[in-house]
């Protein structure tokens, strides 16, 4: 029989690009980012090197939790623009030669989604309140919620139903924010729902999703309370063997459609073991890595995440994308100018302002990026880490939208202070991001050093090493093996090689030399006498490995 060849699919080394829509471009003067924006910055996008897209949901919604409270997953929110306008946006995307993932939703739409106010209208004992999770309170009066489940924005997970009448009623279930209802996945209708969503995008062009809150939306059905001292791999509300078959559904519907699409969970479980039972050949290609996003910045800790991230052979399904920063984390650059340079994913943000050396910040960002883009395996890039942003965290409580910001004992921007609107031109705010002189968050008129316009320019900027790494990505690893072998050269740098390239990190105090008969293609940092300074990484071959000419000599080489 003659042998075969089998390409990798396409999303075994791609780079995504995530993209806010709020906050990427103004396209109608508005203040507020959309798809007219999207569309006129493709060509920007591109010109990055990215391979696919990520949109965060631009469905109909009331933006109670910044679009991932949904009335209508197949329907275009009028604030981004129309559904012809996104179709139009799939066609170009696909044009320029990249992909798109949308996401999905699928633990709870809004309360304002028809179903919901259904639900409420047609008062107690309609069958539309079997959609979701009602449940009277416990007390003779029914006024303490009916377990003790938390929501993931504080407090309990289920808020109290008034009829139509005026008179309380039962309790609904929510674990996020009380606008967000969640959906009771034993009813048929949730689940032909987001069958029809899944074609419904497909059918216009889609490569894949991206699957929000993926743990949750199955639970134990007798809802007890959490058990004293519950271990947090057994939890009712999260992580259920149920669950599994909503996405073996799932995989199945998008393999079914012509082509190969890609299919992401965010699933942010204790285990290894946990989070690689979403990654199978029958349901998700791939998960986020949140152990490495939320990993401090030491050696010893990211070379045991990605040793424990990688498959143990090169016929396993990636297990974990490397991701750096999202739409709900501090932003990198930020987290690594901090004496704790962690982030913790257990629903908590960060009290600020902190103490932030920014000079560090941006030396380690510089060089997690070529740390990130040199390991096997997708990588996704959050809107703006390109341009070096850093979080803002001085936005004025009345100009804050998010959620998490009115919670007790979270710092007042919330998530905001990643979403801030991005500067691409100008000198001032809103630095070409809208035309209308105001963007839906307010820009520190600092940025102004960090408009990709003035980066265009300047040889040794973030987004000149982002292009590089990417073009340079793009051109050699997809040729490179996908095991790691580990180089020893001491416990302050991390160093490995898959075939005849290399990559260095160092974390120590003092330069390390590079090793001998090795070209330098690019660092994050210039080499002083080829010596790799603190918190700067590198990218090498082994003497005799062709170099990529118009790569080889970049503004952050060697001096």
């Amino acid at each position: 029989m003659p042998f075969r060849y089998s390409a990798p699919p396409w999303w075994r080394q791609a780079v995504f690009y995530q993209i806010y829509l709020r906050s990427f471009a103004d396209g109608n003067g508005d203040g507020v980012g959309d798809l007219a924006g999207l569309r006129a910055r493709l060509p920007y996008l591109k010109g990055l090197g990215v391979d696919a897209l990520w949109v965060t949901p631009w469905y109909t919604s009331p933006m109670a939790d910044g679009g991932y409270d949904i009335c209508d997953h197949r329907a275009i929110d009028p604030l981004f623009g129309t559904t012809e306008e996104a179709e139009s946006l799939l066609a170009e995307v696909h044009d320029a030669g990249l992909r798109v993932i949308l996401d999905l939703v699928p633990n709870h739409c809004s309360k304002q989604h028809p179903w919901f106010r259904q639900a409420v209208s047609e008062g107690p004992g309609s069958p539309s309140r079997d959609r979701f999770w009602f449940r009277p309170g416990k007390g003779p009066d029914g006024s303490r919620p009916p377990n003790d489940w938390p929501s993931q924005f504080g407090g309990p997970a289920w808020t109290r139903l008034t009829e139509a009448d005026g008179t309380p009623g039962p309790w609904y279930l929510h674990l996020f924010s009380h606008h967000q209802p969640d959906l009771n996945w034993n009813h048929p209708d949730i689940r032909a729902d987001f069958a029809h969503t899944v074609r419904f995008w497909l059918e216009r062009g889609a490569d894949g999703f991206r699957v929000d809150a993926a743990p949750f939306p199955v639970k134990n059905p007798s809802l007890p309370d959490i058990a004293p001292h519950a271990s947090p791999t057994q939890l009712p509300y999260r992580d259920q063997r149920q669950v599994h078959e909503i996405y073996r559904a799932l995989r199945a519907l998008t393999d079914s459609y012509p082509g190969s699409h890609f299919l992401i969970g965010e699933v942010n479980l204790p285990t290894t073991a946990q989070r690689a039972r979403y990654v199978r050949t029958d349901e998700l290609h791939c998960t986020f890595n949140f152990p490495y996003l939320a990993s401090s910045w030491e050696a010893h800790k990211l070379r045991q995440i990605i040793t424990d991230s990688l498959p143990a052979d090169k016929d396993t399904p990636a297990q974990a994308a490397w991701v750096l920063s999202n739409h709900d984390t501090v932003r990198h650059l930020t987290r690594y100018g901090r004496d704790d340079s962690s982030f913790h994913m257990d629903g908590t943000f960060v009290d600020g302002p902190l103490d932030t050396n920014y000079r560090t910040g941006f030396a380690r960002a510089r060089a997690a990026i070529l740390l990130t883009l040199a390991l096997p395996g997708p990588a996704f890039l959050f809107q703006g880490e390109e341009l070096g942003l850093p979080e803002v965290e001085d936005l004025p409580r009345a100009a804050v939208h998010d959620l998490a910001g009115k919670q007790p004992n979270t710092p007042a921007q919330g998530r905001d202070g990643c979403r801030v609107p991005l500067p691409w031109s100008e000198d001032t705010p809103p630095f070409g991001f809208t035309t209308n002189g105001t963007a839906w968050l307010p820009q520190p008129s600092s940025w102004h050093g960090l408009t990709a316009q003035r980066q265009e320019a300047d040889p040794a900027s973030m987004l000149r090493l982002y292009r590089a790494a990417l073009a340079w990505r793009s051109c050699h690893m997809p040729s490179l093996p996908t095991t790691l072998r580990w180089l020893d050269l001491g416990t302050d740098v991390l160093a490995f090689a898959r075939g005849a390239f290399l990559c260095l990190v160092n974390f120590g105090a003092h330069p390390i030399p590079l090793p001998r008969e090795t070209q330098v293609h690019l660092t994050s940092s210039p080499l002083k006498e080829r010596r790799l300074p603190q918190d700067a990484s590198a990218w090498l071959t082994r003497s005799g490995y062709p170099a990529p000419p118009s790569l080889s000599h970049d503004g952050t080489k060697s001096s």
